[in-house]
């Protein structure tokens, strides 16, 4: 199978900054925005329909990523590769951070990624495509921080209208620990619209080294994972419309009180971090 049946991209960075002169008011991140592999890998062993599949990407997130930096006028941090290359929403350790089997298809080129068997690609996958794209948001929060403002993170997501044979009834998931700052207005709002919200539905929001827990939790900002349904966000005019609606959201929910403090909530997933009273960081 040539890898030109399957799409390449073959940028410098494993990530793409939406809007770098954007306000640091809210950091938009989309963990699996891309279907892409870079050059050298093939299509892993799969079918190149393979990567048409929610198992490659998250279809239609990279879109309300893309949108509400606009809206929102901030910078969004989204990779380039895919999820099966190496997924950027788990931690370090986690053992689906290099999938060997995902809903049904085997990765062959994984199956032996890992650090008993193939060591070395294990930390080439970390060192060239996971770990720029965590330091990047971490010189993005750093910088703002200096600059005496703390970010709202916003991490954009996807999920499938169907999970092995059953309809998920959901429009839209809301995933979050223990930082509820963002989830219950978010939930809230969506609610009086006449959505059918998930609170840490299809998945939960509590997960050891994801993004969120990382970026957010251990760093006491105010964030939360949305995830959309795909059906919803299959054409351009259903991305418009939830950047339009979110943006309306989250643009209301910044203003709140305490909404800019650095707060440490602590975490359900791991009883070590601090809990502590709001610490003023930039606006209030």
């Amino acid at each position: 199978m040539s890898r030109a049946e399957v799409k390449s991209a073959d940028e410098k960075t494993p990530f793409e900054i939406c809007n770098p002169q954007g306000s640091a008011a809210f950091l938009i991140l989309c963990d699996h925005a891309a279907n892409a592999l870079p050059a050298g890998y093939g299509s892993l062993g799969l079918a190149p329909s393979e990567f048409e599949r929610h198992i490659a990407y998250d279809i239609g997130a990279a879109g309300v990523a893309r949108g509400l930096a606009d809206h929102l006028g901030c910078q969004a941090v989204l990779a380039r590769y895919s999820r099966l290359l190496i997924d950027l929403n788990r931690g370090e350790d986690d053992p689906t951070l290099i999938m060997k089997l995902s809903d049904g298809a085997i990765i062959e080129a994984n199956r032996l990624v890992d650090p008993q068997h193939d060591a070395g690609e294990f930390e080439r996958r970390l060192r060239d495509f996971y770990q720029p794209y965590h330091g990047a948001i971490t010189g993005m929060i750093d910088k703002a921080q200096a600059a005496g403002e703390n970010p709202v993170l916003i991490s954009m997501h996807s999920f499938t209208p169907h999970w092995r044979g059953v309809a998920r009834p959901w429009q839209v998931g809301i995933l979050w620990d223990r930082d509820d700052r963002v989830a219950t207005p978010l939930m809230a709002a969506l609610a009086r619209e006449g959505m059918s919200v998930g609170d840490n539905e299809p998945y939960q929001g509590a997960l050891m080294g994801d993004s969120m827990f990382r970026h957010g939790t251990v760093r006491g900002l105010p964030h939360v994972l949305i995830e959309i349904r795909q059906d919803l966000l299959s054409d351009e005019a259903g991305i418009a419309e939830w950047v339009a609606r979110l943006g309306m959201i989250l643009s209301e929910i910044a203003t709140r009180p305490g909404m800019r403090q650095t707060r440490f909530f602590g975490s359900q997933v791991d009883a070590s971090l601090p809990i502590s009273a709001p610490q003023d960081k930039g606006s209030a």
